[in-house]
């Protein structure tokens, strides 16, 4: 059940200023900067991992498992953090949230600079991936309720978009210089950032409540009843497609190039690289998409689609070259480029006093399921081939996805200004 709360006076009409200077309002500017540098920082390790774990002394044979020692850590701490700091972004502010998860892994991330042993690294991959559990949940929150309902939208598609380019700049960055100073250089721009936040105000509709006799960010009310139980997991459901691309298709992109026959080897950061140039793209122009059509599940539907289709083309055509390979990658980056629309989906279904909570958690437990989806690819993979392996995982996470979307509430244009009970 929702209570409404009262209209908070920048909700009473829409702004007189143009369409670009409503977006780009400081908060907007600084929460996608501030997921640039977060993705940045959450891919830096899965692109140094060779060449760090060497300098550390890992032996060729024992690379691999180390290194999903080192990603299931990082991933423990998303998942903690997203509980912690979807919480507290409820409990005490949005900002509260940006400033002390960047604070967190900027610094985390310049220790990792200075690691000599792989328990050092276990350790501060863990309180980076604590940090790094923040940013985006709080980040769309935040630019939600600030913005009208009308271009809400475009706003956090906007933060996605450029965010995601971070990917980019942690291939290039790792390219050009030692592992080291590319951690170096991502702990600095995220303590450059922390600047800029300190002129960063905070949502008009949770400083309405935080006065009020309501309880605010208590996770165990989202299993309290089956329906609110429901609509918090379709939320979860409709992302895994996402990263079913990410963590299996790109991350063992190699693999699948030899099994393909392409003419070259496929390098893994190059695949990650143009996929998330794709989902840029896709995250901004989902956006658009839905202000067009005044729909997020129609959109989100029509992305789902296209995905599946891809996934068909990049398991079972014969592209042979590696460059059609990698265009490959960036149209499934497309096809899930809808990361920004399922994060505004999921906290546009909540109240206030839920909303940084659900929009928290939800995708880093959409992060965290690619510890369920690996197994299954590796059982699929042994009885089926990896080419199979993988369509059938696809199928599974494609059709959960649109079982997720059946159902779902249709959110766009919804008015933020209500509590859950």
């Amino acid at each position: 059940m929702t209570e409404p709360l009262p209209k908070h006076k920048s909700q009473n009409r829409m702004p007189t200023a143009s369409l670009i200077r409503q977006l780009l309002q400081i908060p907007v500017i600084v929460a996608a900067l501030g997921y640039f540098v977060d993705i940045y920082d959450l891919l830096l390790f899965s692109i140094v991992r060779v060449q760090s774990l060497k300098d550390l002394g890992v032996s060729e044979a024992d690379m691999l498992p180390t290194g999903i020692y080192l990603i299931n850590t990082q991933m423990a701490g998303l998942l903690i953090g997203g509980i912690i700091w979807g919480i507290l972004g409820d409990k005490r502010g949005r900002l509260s949230v940006l400033f002390g998860s960047i604070l967190i892994y900027s610094l985390a991330n310049i220790a990792n600079g200075f690691v000599t042993s792989v328990d050092q690294y276990a350790v501060l991959r863990l309180i980076a991936g604590i940090g790094l559990a923040g940013e985006l949940g709080a980040g769309i929150t935040l630019v939600a309720e600030v913005l009208p309902k009308e271009i809400r939208g475009y706003g956090t598609s906007l933060v996605a978009s450029v965010g995601l380019l971070g990917a980019v700049l942690a291939y290039f960055i790792a390219d050009a210089f030692d592992w080291r100073n590319a951690y170096f250089i991502g702990g600095g721009l995220g303590l450059l950032l922390l600047i800029m936040r300190v002129s960063v105000f905070e949502s008009g509709i949770f400083t309405n409540i935080k006065e009020k006799a309501v309880s605010r960010g208590n996770f165990l009310q989202l299993f309290t009843s089956r329906s609110q139980f429901m609509k918090y997991l379709r939320c979860i459901l409709i992302g895994l497609p996402v990263w079913f691309v990410a963590g299996i298709l790109m991350t063992f992109s190699p693999e699948f190039g030899q099994a393909l026959n392409l003419d070259e080897p496929v390098v893994a950061g190059k695949a990650v690289m143009w996929e998330y140039i794709g989902l840029a793209i896709g995250d901004l122009s989902s956006g658009i998409f839905s202000q067009y059509l005044n729909s997020r599940k129609k959109v989100l539907g029509l992305f789902l689609l296209l995905t599946a289709a891809l996934v068909v083309v990049y398991l079972y055509v014969p592209l042979h070259s590696t460059t059609v390979f990698y265009a490959l990658c960036v149209g499934l980056g497309f096809g899930v480029g809808y990361w920004a629309l399922f994060v505004t989906i999921a906290a546009e279904q909540f109240g206030t006093n839920l909303r940084a909570t659900v929009a928290t958690t939800v995708p880093n437990f959409v992060r965290g399921s690619i510890n369920l989806m690996t197994p299954l690819f590796l059982l699929f993979k042994g009885h089926l081939g990896i080419l199979n392996g993988a369509g059938l995982l696809g199928l599974l996470t494609i059709a959960i996805a649109f079982l997720g979307l059946w159902k779902m509430e249709e959110t766009f244009g919804k008015d933020l200004n209500f509590l859950e009970e």
